[in-house]
Formats: structure tokens, C-alpha cells, sequence
């Protein structure tokens, strides 16, 4: 097998090798301290037993990698370990990754992965290796850690041979130093790589390597898992929640411009080797085609003492223009010429031996690569360039056919901005800051819910932000991080969230568990409520939309006004007091469902004394009436301040009257919201023109904020709405009772005569399908086994049973 194709399957086995954790978890293994211990490599001081002696090196960036031999009598039908590092670990057996993780959480719930390594191993020697690494000060914010550590514990006395321990070997690998990414933007996704090639500990992962000069592995402490932790010093252990990060080998599109050497046209497309000439410098800009997570590989030759540099843009940037002051923007993704790369950057220093070769310790998020070389007295030859696909591995199982190319092309774009910001947390954005922010992660949860039957990172999402409440009650407003935010609003939607679970999700049991959190963060409004109801001077970061300042808006802050309250705040604090009441009603707990739906008609009599202008027919921002926005007056609907036909006048005011403060492409998906609950959701689609705007401007993904061109981030899943309402508001699915044990079906179909589509429900699958001939419809229904529901038509209600159900109307 050569070099190549053992990197591929390297590769694509990951997904392949996970074992179902419920299987295979003891007791004894989860309520007992391990027999393995943390191990950490050698080099520095020596340590005591107290974490607080560890040395400073072990907070400190490194890259570290470790081997266990061990010999086997006849091949195993299993072979399961349980595996964790700090901050990161790529796990191998007998050359083949096997593991990647862990995934993310925080030191109360850091988790392991557990994997079954049985079909790679082979009779007589074998070699298990792995590479951990620790990002130091420049680690991603979203990064949690303690120390630099690994641990493997096999699951029964057979797999404990592999225990880790001092029988370990390790070395540091010196050929690493850390990059501080140069880009426009608030950025905290963690550094580049320096590699010195002629320092690098390279084929460690082989059987036959001779890793005699390697020294033993420094224990650290044995692990402890959260039932068996008696401080809280150090990696309380659970097992991972979620499946292993999907892994795709991916090629590069195209060669889109070539400075200082004429490439074949087969470059980068198909595999091809390219020899840059000796004292030569050249720069060659590779397009993706489209938006992407992967890890780069190059592979390459010779070339002593050659420096070469990957650097990673979602797009390029115009240049300044210094006479009106102006700064850089991007305007159409594919367009190149006139254009400046900015981006993180990978660097490498070649040694001149044959099959060099470099993957990013990370995942790097790119449209466009740029790789620039400069060779001294000896050629280099690049052997192969492409990326391997990463994120979490949802299978889309939905179906929309309508005959129309920009429909399709919407769907497209938001589920790949849905996947680049899904991994082992939600991401607000793949490229700066990959943090899970609860705004976007409701929408992000939606998505997944109405495009998948997979919810395991929904609730791990809950779960995580329930976990991250401080004492006084809210939620951070992302995590996990090491960086605390409090946004209180967002610990607001958070309980929307939580309540869209409920709906769509037969899970009362979690949803349960859940429900103190909801409490504690109600309670923190409450301290701020004033006698009316309304709420003033709430602390902290009151976000709510990226909205032009000169709307009276303050860095995404709605308008407060002199009394210190903003109708804002208290339409979405009455909005959750409405949906907790519902959650707390049905699983038992009437009585806190009575005080919060007394909370709520308390504010509501507030808000329409406070806020309502008699002469605008809207709501205010504020109790002088001075500034409006889409925001408040979509809240209002959405909260019942009207309803039936004064809903229907107050959205129609919310699609004309412009001096109001307008949704970014964000808080689109509540205003959207707003129209179809006042029944305008027949003109749905004529409310997508920013998404239009996106795709016009060459977007693979959806941008951060609504002005396209001089957007940060070109991937926000906070934009991904249509995803969600192409099936319920046009084709018209949504649930009808908790858990979605009943179906309604009421679509909103505005011009469209003919389409069709389907979405997974947790007992199946649901499809439908309008046909539009001569004036008379042929609906089709079909709802999943054990399912019913209702078919709302043209003010009609028809009853659905499970399976098909035709109509003639």
C-alpha cells in the first residue's frame, strides 16, 4: 500500500470504528477511579502529587506524542478502550487514526470517547500511538483545559494492557511553534503551525519505529470519572454524548491564478505533481468552489530549507479606499482579480528528504487557499494537496421539490451553513470564533430537528448552556468557553428553545431535568422587574439584533428609554413566561404555571400602556414613543398583544413602515415568525430577498450580517431559517402537541401550483404534495405509523390518520 492510499483510509476509517458507549459501560468502570492514569510527556521538573506543583509547561503550547507495543496471541472479536486528552488527541492503531477528541465540554463533564479498536489490530506486534496537543494561551476560546494529558483505559482485564501509565513512551515533538492568525474581525478559533520539517518526529505511528530514545510517560493521576471524583481538581470523566466527527476526503476545485510558474491544468483537481524550480518564489491562489471545514494535507519532496505557507480566506478582500476612508470589503465571493488575501496561516520549513508531508493539528475553514513558496538551491516537488472534510455527521433526510432552481439553491446553501457550524458543539461561525452562542444555536437546533432524526447535539447544546448558569441564575450566553459572557436575553431564548425540544421531541424526562434551570434563569428577571411588571436596568449585555446604531440602537442593545426599561425586554420576558407556563403545566407543576401566566398578563397590560402609539398603530422601543423597530412589534404578535385581524394590520405596518429599526438576517426568522402567526405566510417567500442578495453575490453559506459585503463572517447558521420554514410554513409540518404527537398541516403556499416534499418526525417520516390543476387541488398526506393530525385548508380543519390521506379540493 503506498504512502497515499494508507492516508485516506487513515482518514475515512474514523467514522467507522465508534462502539455504542451504552454497550459496553460498567459500573465498576464509571463509579470506581481507573486503573489508567493521565500520562503527560517528560522533559521538565519533576512533580508531586499536588496539581498545584504541576509545573508551568504543562499550560503551556505544545505538541506531544506518545506509543504503547504489545503483542497479541490470536485476533480479538472485540478489543474497546475508553480515550481522552487535553486539549486535543488523534488516536492511532498499527498506523490507522481511530480517534479524534475529546469532545468539548468543560472540567465538571470533560468526556471520553469510546472506541473499538479490534479490526485493526493483527496477530503478534501492534503499536498504539497517539498525538495530543495543547494550543497554550493562543487555544480556542471555545477550549476548556487543565493540563497537557492523555489517558486510554481499556474496557475489561484483556484491554488493560493498554492502559496508560509510565510503560508508555513519549517525546515532545520540537518541530511545532505556534502562528498568531493575522485577519480582519474579532477572532478566538485558536493559532497556525510553525512545522520545522527537519525537527519532526515523523512514521512514530509505524510498528517497526524505534522509539528506544523516547522516555517513559510522567503520570499525572489515575482518572476519575464524575462519580468517582472527590474534588474538583482536574478532568471529571463522562462519556462523550455524541457520535465521531464525520471525515471525508475532499479535492480542491481549481487553480483560479498562478504567479511565477506555469501549473498543469490538472492541478489541484486531480492528483498531480508539481516541481517549483530551485531559487524560486511562486504563488498559487486554489479555489474550494465553496465554503468548507476540512484538514489540508500536503504532501511534497526535497526542496531543503524551502518555506512554504498555507493560508486559509472565506473570501478576498477589496482594497481600502483611502479618499473616502472606507474600509475593506468582499463583494462577490468569486471574483478574484484587484483582490487582497487575508487569512490564517500553516507555515513549513522543508528538510529535502522524499515524502515530507503536513496536516493542520486543527481543521481549517476556507473557500480559498493560498499557498505560497520559496525555494533556495533545491527544487520542491508537491506530491498532492487536499482536505479532509470534518463536522458532525448529520444525514439529511428531507425532501423539497418545487421545480424552482433558487428554492433548491436556498436549501443547498443553508444546509452546508448548517453543517460548517455543527461539529462537536453548535458554532456560531467555523472561522473566528467557533463558540456556541444560544441565539444562534435555537435556530441551529430547529434545523437540525426539522432536517434530521438525529437530535444528540440538540441536547447536548441544552445541556451544555444549563450547565453553564452562574449563581445568579442565567446562562452564559455561550458555551463552553473559558471566557464568560453573560447576554441575559439569550438564557431567555434559551427557554424557547428548550420549550422547541419539547414540542418537536418525545422527551419529557429531559425536559424535566431541565426545568430548575428554567426556573433560575426567570428568577433572575424577576429581581429586575419593577411593580408594573416591567423590567429595568437589567445588568450585563442586553443583545438583541445587529441593528444600524443610528435606530437608536447601541452596539445590538434595543432602545432604552429614561425610565430604564425597553419594550423589547419586557415583550420577550411576557413571550417566555408564556411557553415556561406551558412546559411546567404539562409535566405537573401547575403552580408555577399559574404565577408565570400571572406575570404575563401583568405585562401585558404594562407593554399596551407603556409602549402602544395610538397614532403609528405600533409599538415603541421605548415609554417616550420616539424610535420603533421590526423587533418590538414582531415580539408583540408573537406574545399575543394582538391578535386576528389587529395582528394582521400591526404585520402589514411591519412590512411598510421602513423608519422602523429593521431584522437583520438573524431576528428575520422571529419577524418571519410574527407575519405567518398573523396570517401572511402565503407571501413567505417574498420576504427571502437578503438571502437572494447573498446568493447573488456568490455565497456558499450564509453571511453574518445583513450587509453582505462588508460581513465579518461569511458562515452564520443564525441565517438558516428557510430551512426550517420551507417545510412549515410553505409545505406547512409542524408539531401539534409535545413531543409531536399530533401533526398539524397547514400550508402556505401564496402562488405556488405545484410542489412537493418530506422531514423525518421521531415515529417516521412525513410527506406532502400540492398539485394545482384547472382550479382543483390534488393534495397527498402521509403521515408516520402511530401518527395523526389535521389538515388545515382555506379555514377548513379535515382530520389525518396515520399513513396516506388523499384530498380533491
Amino acid at each position: 500500500m503506498n504512502k497515499y492510499s494508507h492516508l485516506i483510509i487513515l482518514f475515512v476509517s474514523l467514522f467507522l470504528c465508534s462502539k455504542s458507549q451504552a454497550q459496553v459501560l460498567s459500573d465498576a468502570l464509571m463509579q470506581n477511579p481507573w486503573k489508567a492514569q493521565w500520562i503527560t510527556a517528560p522533559g521538565v521538573t519533576p512533580m508531586n502529587q499536588r496539581i498545584a506543583a504541576y509545573d508551568a509547561s504543562l499550560k503551556e503550547y505544545g505538541v506531544y506524542k506518545f506509543r504503547k507495543n504489545f503483542e497479541l496471541a490470536a485476533m480479538p472479536a472485540s478489543f474497546v478502550v475508553h480515550v481522552s486528552g487535553d486539549n486535543r488527541y488523534k488516536l492511532f492503531v498499527n498506523e490507522q487514526l481511530v480517534s479524534l477528541g475529546p469532545a468539548r465540554g468543560d472540567l465538571y463533564f470533560w468526556n471520553f470517547e469510546t472506541v473499538d479498536i479490534a479490526k485493526y489490530l493483527q496477530v503478534g506486534k501492534n503499536v498504539v500511538a497517539a498525538l495530543v496537543w495543547n494550543d497554550g494561551k493562543q487555544k480556542p476560546e471555545a477550549q476548556i483545559s487543565f493540563l497537557t494529558g492523555f489517558i486510554l483505559q481499556g474496557n475489561s482485564a484483556t484491554e488493560e494492557i493498554l492502559n496508560t501509565d509510565n510503560s508508555w513512551k513519549s517525546i515532545k515533538d520540537s518541530s511545532y511553534s505556534p502562528l498568531t492568525p493575522q485577519v480582519l474581525g474579532y477572532y478566538v478559533a485558536g493559532p497556525g503551525e510553525l512545522v520545522l520539517m527537519k525537527y519532526n518526529t515523523k512514521n512514530w505511528q509505524q510498528i517497526n519505529y524505534d522509539d528506544s530514545k523516547w522516555s517513559s510517560s510522567r503520570t499525572i493521576g489515575h482518572g476519575l470519572t464524575k462519580d468517582a471524583a472527590r474534588d474538583s481538581r482536574g478532568w471529571m470523566l463522562v462519556p462523550s454524548p455524541l457520535p465521531p466527527m464525520e471525515l471525508k476526503i475532499q479535492r480542491l476545485s481549481a487553480l483560479r491564478k498562478a504567479d511565477g510558474i506555469d501549473i498543469p491544468a490538472s492541478f489541484p483537481a486531480t492528483k498531480t505533481a508539481v516541481i517549483i524550480p530551485s531559487n524560486t518564489s511562486v504563488t498559487l491562489l486554489l479555489d474550494q468552489s465553496f465554503l468548507t471545514n476540512a484538514y489540508p494535507t500536503l504532501l511534497f519532496s526535497k526542496g531543503k530549507d524551502a518555506g512554504i505557507s498555507l493560508s486559509y480566506a472565506e473570501a478576498l478582500y477589496t482594497s481600502e479606499n483611502k479618499k473616502t476612508k472606507s474600509g475593506r470589503g468582499k463583494g462577490n465571493r468569486n471574483d478574484i482579480d484587484g483582490k487582497i488575501f487575508i487569512g490564517k496561516k500553516d507555515s513549513i520549513i522543508a528538510d529535502g528528504t522524499i515524502d515530507q508531508q503536513y496536516t493542520s493539528l486543527t481543521w481549517r475553514t476556507y473557500r480559498y487557499i493560498q499557498l505560497k513558496i520559496t525555494t533556495k538551491d533545491e527544487p520542491l516537488v508537491i506530491d498532492d494537496i487536499y482536505g479532509t472534510f470534518t463536522g458532525y455527521p448529520f444525514v439529511l433526510k428531507t425532501s423539497f421539490e418545487s421545480g424552482n432552481d433558487t428554492d433548491k439553491k436556498m436549501l443547498e446553501i443553508g444546509w452546508r451553513t448548517a453543517k460548517l457550524c455543527a461539529w462537536e458543539t453548535y458554532m456560531d461561525c467555523p472561522y473566528y470564533e467557533q463558540l456556541q452562542y444560544i441565539g444562534d444555536a435555537r435556530i441551529q437546533a430547529l434545523v437540525t430537528l426539522y432536517n434530521t432524526n438525529d437530535d444528540r447535539l440538540v441536547r447536548n447544546a441544552l445541556t451544555l448552556m444549563d450547565n453553564s448558569r452562574i449563581a445568579e441564575g442565567i446562562t452564559l450566553s455561550r458555551y463552553p468557553t473559558d471566557l464568560h459572557q453573560e447576554i441575559p436575553t439569550f438564557s431567555l431564548w434559551w427557554i424557547g428553545m428548550l420549550h422547541d425540544y419539547w414540542m418537536y421531541r418525545p422527551d419529557a424526562n429531559f425536559i424535566k431535568d431541565k426545568l430548575p434551570g428554567e426556573r433560575q434563569v426567570l428568577s433572575f428577571f424577576q429581581r429586575y422587574q419593577g411593580s408594573d411588571g416591567s423590567l429595568k436596568n437589567v445588568p450585563y449585555w442586553i443583545f438583541s439584533d445587529w441593528v444600524d446604531n443610528r435606530k437608536g440602537w447601541d452596539y445590538g442593545v434595543a432602545p432604552i428609554g429614561k425610565d430604564g426599561c425597553s419594550s423589547v425586554l419586557d415583550l420577550q420576558l411576557m413571550w417566555t413566561y408564556q411557553v415556561a407556563a406551558e412546559m411546567e403545566t404539562a409535566i405537573g407543576f401547575k403552580d408555577i404555571a399559574k404565577l408565570y401566566l400571572s406575570k404575563a398578563a401583568q405585562l401585558k397590560q404594562t407593554i399596551q400602556k407603556k409602549y402602544w402609539d395610538k397614532t403609528k398603530q405600533l409599538y415603541a422601543d421605548t415609554e417616550e414613543k420616539n424610535l420603533f423597530s421590526q423587533h418590538a412589534n414582531s415580539l408583540a404578535i408573537l406574545a399575543g398583544m394582538v391578535t386576528g385581524a389587529e395582528a394582521k394590520v400591526l404585520a402589514q405596518h411591519l412590512l411598510t413602515d421602513t423608519f422602523m429599526a429593521q431584522a437583520s438576517i438573524y431576528y428575520k426568522y422571529y419577524l418571519h415568525q410574527a407575519l405567518i402567526k398573523a396570517g401572511l405566510g402565503n407571501n413567505y417567500k417574498k420576504w427571502l430577498g437578503k438571502w437572494q442578495e447573498n446568493i447573488d453575490l456568490g455565497m456558499t453559506t450564509w453571511a453574518e450580517m445583513s450587509d453582505v459585503s462588508g460581513t465579518r463572517s461569511d458562515c452564520h447558521a443564525w441565517g438558516s431559517s428557510p430551512n426550517i420554514e420551507f417545510f412549515r410554513t410553505i409545505l406547512g409540518v409542524d408539531s401539534d402537541a409535545p413531543g409531536f404527537a399530533k401533526i398539524k398541516i397547514e400550508p402556505h403556499l401564496g402562488d405556488i401550483t405545484h410542489i412537493s416534499g418530506s422531514m423525518p418526525h421521531p415515529n417516521g417520516m412525513v410527506s406532502t404534495g400540492y398539485k394545482n390543476e384547472a382550479g382543483k387541488w390534488a393534495i397527498d398526506i402521509s403521515l408516520p405509523i402511530n401518527t395523526t393530525g389535521r389538515f388545515l385548508w382555506k379555514g377548513k380543519v379535515f382530520p389525518l390518520k396515520a399513513g396516506m390521506n388523499n384530498f380533491n379540493l
